[in-house]
């Protein structure tokens, strides 16, 4: 197993969670390749997408495959400006490329915004820490494991 996925699973041990990363035999760095690969829905894959506020920290939206986020509303909702964080800046945060971003696994804590759109799905999908790396969960656990804020985000 990749050195990225070995600190995601242990978290998923140490929560309680059923569901461990499986790897793939090839990159889904997309949420519309990942429920290809999966044959699930796109909105059940639950992107990890890091913002960069304009104070200059690492904001994580975990938002269903099926939307975008409205960068606007939700920094309206907490009251920062929001940017697309650069591919350096997701890497200093979470030790993680773009396209395999996990929820968790991260050398700190970043705080973290959960798309109630999730929420219509009995299982989710978020990516393991690499493109080729995927694991399952349900909306409640993928909370409790950010300990993250439920908003609409698109």
């Amino acid at each position: 197993m990749h050195p990225n996925c070995e600190p995601v699973n242990d978290i998923l041990q140490e929560a309680g969670l059923v569901g461990r990363v499986q790897m793939l035999d090839e990159a889904v760095s997309t949420a519309r390749a990942a429920a290809a690969y999966l044959g699930c829905p796109v909105g059940a894959i639950a992107n990890s997408l890091i913002f960069a506020t304009d104070g200059g920290a690492a904001l994580l939206i975990m938002t269903s495959g099926a939307h975008r986020v409205d960068m606007i509303k939700v920094g309206e909702q907490l009251g920062v400006e929001l940017r697309r964080a650069t591919a350096e800046f997701v890497r200093e945060h979470t030790s993680q490329p773009i396209g395999g971003v996990a929820p968790v696994g991260h050398p700190q804590r970043i705080p973290t915004i959960i798309d109630r759109a999730l929420a219509d799905f009995d299982q989710l999908w978020a990516a393991g820490g690499i493109p080729h790396a995927v694991f399952p969960l349900t909306y409640r656990e993928l909370v409790l494991l950010t300990d993250g804020r439920e908003l609409d985000v698109s």
